[in-house]
Parts: C-alpha cells; sequence; structure tokens
C-alpha cells in the first residue's frame, strides 16, 4: 500500500495535513499554563461539535472502545440492568462488555442491517414499571453494517414510558460526519474517538457527559481509576490532567474542531451525504445491494456491499490492497466474507471518492464479478455534477 492513495476505511481516516501539522509539536510542561492554552480550547470545540451546552467533555488518552468503558464504569453499579439492541458487530461488543463488567443486559436481537427498534424498547421500558433497568444503550451508526439508528426516536420511546434510565450513544462513526444532537436528544453519555470524523490518528476516547450522568458518578460502584470522571474534573478545574496528557493529539482535537466548526456542520453533515450517495449510486449501478435494509437506515460515513452469493468478499479487499495499494474494509460478524465496506468520512471530496469508486470496479472486474467498468463512477458522477452547485454555493 501507498501513502500516496487515500484509504477508504471507515476509521482511522485521512489524515489532513493541517492536523498532522497540529499533532507534531515540540515537548511542552504539560503542568504549566501553556497546557491549559490547549485543553480548554479543546474542550469548549468538541462541545460545539457535539452541540452541547449543558454537558461537559472528558478525553482519555485511549479509544473509543475504551469510552463505552468510561460511560458504564462511572455512571452503574454491578447487577445493574441495562437495555440494548444487538444489531452488527459495534453493538455486540458493547453488549459484551456490559456482561463482563457484571451488568445485566436486556438484549434486543435485530437482524443486521436493521437499526435500532425503538418500538421495542418503547415496550420494554413501558413494562419495567419499577425503573430497574438503569441505561438504555444505542449505536447511532452501526459501522460493520452501515446503519444509521434514530436516537430522537429512542429518546422519545424512553420519555414516553416516562423511564429515568440513562441514554448512552456510541457515536464513534458518526459523531464529526452525521448530525448528531447532545442536548436534543437528551444524550446523557456521547461516546467517539479521534480517528474517524475528527480525522486525527487513533488515541482518544472522547466522552460528553450530561448533568444528570454527573449526578450519576456519585451513587455508581464499579471499579475504575485511569478512567475516574472525578479525577478528569478535579484536574480540569485547574487547567491540567490527571495524569500525562498527549498533548499533539489533544492539540489536534482543538484544531479539527475549529476546521469543523469553520466548514460548518451543517456543510460538513451535508458533504458526507452528498459523498455517501453518489457511492450508494455507484452499488446501484453495479447491481450490488447495501447490507442497510432501506433508505432511512443507510449510514453516510460507510457503506457495506454485499458481493454474490458463493463469491468471498475477502477477496475484494486483499486484492485492491495487493494490486492497487488501496484499503477498503473487510466485513465483520455476521457479515464477515459476504460484504465489503467503503468507508466515506472525514476528509474526502467527490473526487477523491470516485477515485475508491473505480479503484473497487476495476477490483471486481479483475476478479470477474459482473461489474461493467464505468458504471459505478457514471452513475456516482451524475450525481456529484447534479449536487455540484449547490455544494459551491454553500462553501463560498
Amino acid at each position: 500500500m501507498t501513502s500516496q492513495n487515500p484509504v477508504f476505511i471507515p476509521g482511522p481516516t485521512n489524515l489532513p495535513e493541517v492536523l498532522r501539522k497540529a499533532i507534531d509539536m515540540p515537548t511542552i510542561d504539560h503542568r504549566s499554563p501553556v497546557f491549559g492554552e490547549i485543553l480548554k480550547p479543546a474542550l469548549d470545540g468538541v462541545k460545539k461539535v457535539l452541540k452541547t451546552t449543558k454537558g461537559q467533555v472528558f478525553l482519555f488518552p485511549a479509544t473509543g472502545t475504551a469510552g463505552w468503558e468510561v460511560a458504564l464504569s462511572n455512571t452503574l453499579s454491578a447487577g445493574d440492568k441495562v437495555l440494548a439492541a444487538r444489531n452488527g458487530m459495534f453493538s455486540h461488543r458493547w453488549i459484551d462488555m456490559c456482561q463482563r463488567h457484571g451488568l445485566d443486559v436486556t438484549i434486543v436481537e435485530t437482524p443486521w442491517g436493521d437499526g435500532i427498534p425503538a418500538d421495542r424498547f418503547a415496550e420494554i421500558l413501558k413494562g419495567d414499571t419499577g425503573h430497574q433497568i438503569k441505561a438504555v444503550l444505542a449505536t447511532h451508526n452501526e459501522t460493520a453494517t452501515g446503519v444509521k439508528s434514530d436516537i430522537a426516536a429512542v429518546r422519545r420511546a424512553m420519555d414516553d414510558a416516562g423511564h429515568p434510565a440513562l441514554l448512552f450513544v456510541d457515536g464513534v462513526s458518526s459523531i464529526g460526519s452525521m448530525d448528531f444532537r447532545m442536548d436534543e436528544w437528551g444524550v446523557d453519555v456521547a461516546v467517539t474517538g479521534s480517528q474517524k470524523g475528527f480525522m486525527l490518528p487513533p488515541g482518544l476516547a472522547i466522552t460528553g457527559f450530561s448533568p444528570k450522568a454527573i449526578e450519576a458518578i456519585g451513587q455508581a460502584t464499579l471499579p475504575r481509576t485511569y478512567f475516574d470522571i472525578r479525577d478528569m474534573m478535579g484536574s480540569y478545574s485547574k487547567n491540567s490532567f490527571p495524569y500525562t496528557p498527549p498533548v499533539g493529539l489533544i492539540n489536534g482535537i482543538k484544531v479539527a474542531s475549529d476546521m469543523l466548526l469553520a466548514e460548518g456542520l451543517e456543510n460538513v453533515f451535508d458533504r458526507h451525504h452528498r459523498i455517501a450517495e453518489g457511492v450508494r449510486q455507484a452499488v446501484s449501478a453495479w447491481g450490488l445491494k447495501l447490507c442497510a435494509t432501506s433508505p432511512k437506515v443507510y449510514s453516510d460515513t460507510v457503506s457495506a456491499i454485499y458481493v454474490p452469493d458463493g463469491f468471498d468478499a475477502n477477496q475484494v479487499v486483499g486484492h485492491a490492497l495487493k494490486t492497487y495499494g488501496v484499503a477498503f474494509g473487510t466485513g465483520l460478524g455476521e457479515v464477515a466474507g459476504k460484504a465489503f465496506r467503503i468507508g466515506h468520512l472525514g476528509q474526502l471530496s467527490d473526487v477523491l471518492a470516485l477515485s475508491g469508486i473505480a479503484t473497487a470496479e476495476m477490483v471486481m472486474a479483475d476478479l470477474g464479478l459482473p461489474v461493467k467498468l464505468g458504471s459505478g463512477v457514471a452513475a456516482a458522477q451524475e450525481h456529484y455534477r447534479q449536487t455540484a452547485v449547490g455544494t459551491q454555493r454553500k462553501a463560498a
């Protein structure tokens, strides 16, 4: 693989040069006032990206998976009941983490390709008259299948049931790329990472806590040390960190947030939708199908694409890397070997997207799949041509 080619995996995403420079900085004394000049703007910028004025942001030297653990360990106790849907690999892994922590998980088994069944959540929550369920887990964007779930509908289900459970949302592959409204949707803990919508290398677990989630910390008894929000809050009040911070990455988050806000969050979301729709037009022209079962759950950050029965989708990924130096995503879990993934998030434009679509076509043609060269590219080109004027006008 050559570094000259963009990657089309759903994270880590392509690294803009301005962010590469932002994280490449000389050593500073992280216990000096200079660090506070980096930390505070970084936290404030993330709050704006999360669309929260009420919540507090906490950054941990870790990944999105650690962010799940931050949410659980700071708000819950062993034996607490939680509600979650299993509709993909990442919701499955979060459920597994809950069980390893001794939590009692009510699992709503959901077909891979479908979004979270908010109506089923509503039934379960209404039936929980004793309010034994302490938290509801929701994966906003299931990266394994390219499926987006309606978090506002989950919140409505909770409110209609009059249920006081906390709402935890995995926004690892959505925040910074797709519309996310922490305050409006009543999200109590939002989780993401540095390596997707924020366009940085892996290394930061990014969490947002609502006042209600902060209040729950005092009653939670799950063990935590490295991930203890109380230590973070105490240090932040002094513009410091409870342990050695990854200063370069935190500076990168500050600059990345500035970039997203300068482009305008709605413009960022529109750009991702436009690029994703071009990929979807290409998939249709190829005669293939998405894992996502309907347009209402189509993800704007990743498309998981089924290959014909009897063909190993891993060959597409392997051949692309070996022959053309381009990285696509493999299928995971139930769709392993059945689908490959095209990530279309972060620093991406229609021009770059077309290069990925063209490469996928060459790979499938090389492997003997019934895909006509140029068909997907033409379909995407037509979509991008039809929508280019509006995009340019917004950016002007």
